[in-house]
């Protein structure tokens, strides 16, 4: 279950990368615009900014973040990326952290390229920091006798497959797109007592705490906690730094 009051908790360092992902999509006219994947629709209103005369449309597969989207006046649909299909007139189609989540996402955005109309535009963003210190450790308490049975059957210990910018763009360019790919490293400066432990709660630790009891998850971050604090330690001017690797992709269909 997503809590999106927790994952608001670092909105500024979130939405970075959203808005850097949105500022190489050049379309001027969408007719369509569509937010897979929205959240709490924090970010969804932005299109709606940006392009005052498209239909915005949004959609999650979490209840709690399609009620909180909708309190903010999103119209958001609940729904899968899976499920999805664009319309005729979908100028913009924006995935923002959502494709980690989706085993076979490959296959999904060549269905997309192919079904999207010609001078579509489709954007997506996923982190790329499995291999970082804070998942690494993530892993290893989870690979412990403790929870490995129940966090092995919620899939904790299984890499998440995302491509590196080449991979995205070679799929991409083969399904019909002129591409713009990159990855960006964010150094993000955190404070507090457990800055780390606090961040990926509110992300990668989500399948945890939904596989946990309130007892068992009180455990597990207690085993968690003092691991991410060696990896990532308090600076003397009490500032703790997490580096955040992200990818992106733009591609027009040509």
């Amino acid at each position: 279950m997503w809590d999106p009051q927790q994952y608001l908790a670092f909105d500024d360092h979130r939405s970075r990368p959203f808005f850097d992902l949105l500022s190489r999509v050049a379309a001027a006219e969408p007719r369509v615009v569509v937010d897979l994947g929205c959240g709490p629709g924090h970010l969804t209103a932005v299109f709606a900014r940006r392009w005052p005369g498209a239909i915005v449309r949004a959609l999650d597969s979490s209840p709690e973040m399609v009620a909180a989207a909708r309190d903010r006046g999103i119209d958001a649909t609940l729904g899968t990326v899976q499920e999805w299909q664009p319309s005729a007139e979908t100028d913009v189609v924006v995935c923002n952290a959502v494709l980690q989540w989706v085993p076979g996402h490959p296959d999904l955005l060549a269905r997309w390229m192919r079904e999207l109309p010609t001078g579509a535009f489709l954007a997506v963003q996923v982190p790329g920091n499995f291999d970082a210190a804070s998942h690494r450790a993530i892993r290893q308490v989870a690979a412990r006798d403790d929870w490995r049975d129940s966090l092995g059957r919620a899939g904790i210990l299984e890499p998440r497959a995302v491509l590196d910018p080449a991979g995205y763009a070679d799929l991409l360019a083969a399904t019909g797109g002129a591409v713009d790919a990159w990855e960006t490293t964010y150094l993000q400066r955190l404070s507090g007592e457990d800055p780390v432990l606090e961040w990926v709660t509110g992300t990668a630790l989500r399948p945890v705490r939904g596989a946990l009891d309130d007892a068992q998850w009180q455990e597990f971050t207690a085993q968690l906690a003092p691991l991410l604090r060696n990896a990532y330690p308090r600076r003397a001017d009490g500032a703790t730094w997490l580096p955040f690797r992200r990818v992106f992709a733009v591609a027009q269909k040509r």
